[in-house]
């Protein structure tokens, strides 16, 4: 086993402590902080994998915008700081066996078909061509999925301002 394995198992490790704990914890705030924990640590997979652009989109759409939404929208709340209920025990038997069986799951598919070797030279693109294919209309284009991202923020945005919205309540 060599370091760049031993890197990988680590930051492995932190992206699913962090979003088992962003999942389990039961105050909001604690799982949004837990969520931008586990969202640094994709990034930095993203670092790892020399894939840098990709990394620094995660940290912007996804750290710099729906996390902080997310955050600013629990401050806006009026109970912000109250404990979320505690889950219900079949939910929670419910969900370790959907665990136990998504990892026999993924474990047959890695046991079946395995991994093989390829290219062990790193690829380089240019930011320009990466923009350049991300805003063509071509076969390989990505405009589509540029537009999707965009869809997502506004919905973020939208959701954010729906849960900030305090209610009046009228006595009669």
């Amino acid at each position: 086993m060599n370091a760049s394995v031993i890197i990988f198992y680590i930051i492995s490790a932190f992206i699913l402590g962090a979003g088992l704990l962003a999942v389990t914890a039961r105050k909001i705030f604690r799982s949004a902080i837990w969520l931008l924990f586990s969202l640094i640590g994709i990034a930095s997979l993203y670092f790892w994998m020399e894939v840098e652009f990709v990394a620094a989109v995660q940290i912007v759409v996804y750290v710099g915008g729906i996390v902080v939404l997310i955050i600013f929208s629990i401050f806006l709340t009026q109970k912000s700081g109250d404990e979320m209920p505690k889950p219900v025990k079949q939910r929670a038997i419910f969900s370790a066996l959907a665990v136990l069986f998504g990892c026999g799951f993924v474990f047959n598919l890695i046991r079946e078909f395995g991994f093989t070797s390829i290219n062990q030279q790193p690829f380089e693109v240019k930011v320009s061509d990466i923009g350049m294919q991300m805003l063509s209309t071509s076969d390989y284009g990505f405009v589509l999925p540029f537009e999707v991202v965009s869809i997502l923020l506004l919905a973020a945005l939208i959701g954010c301002i729906v849960i900030a919205m305090k209610v009046k309540h009228t006595e009669k």
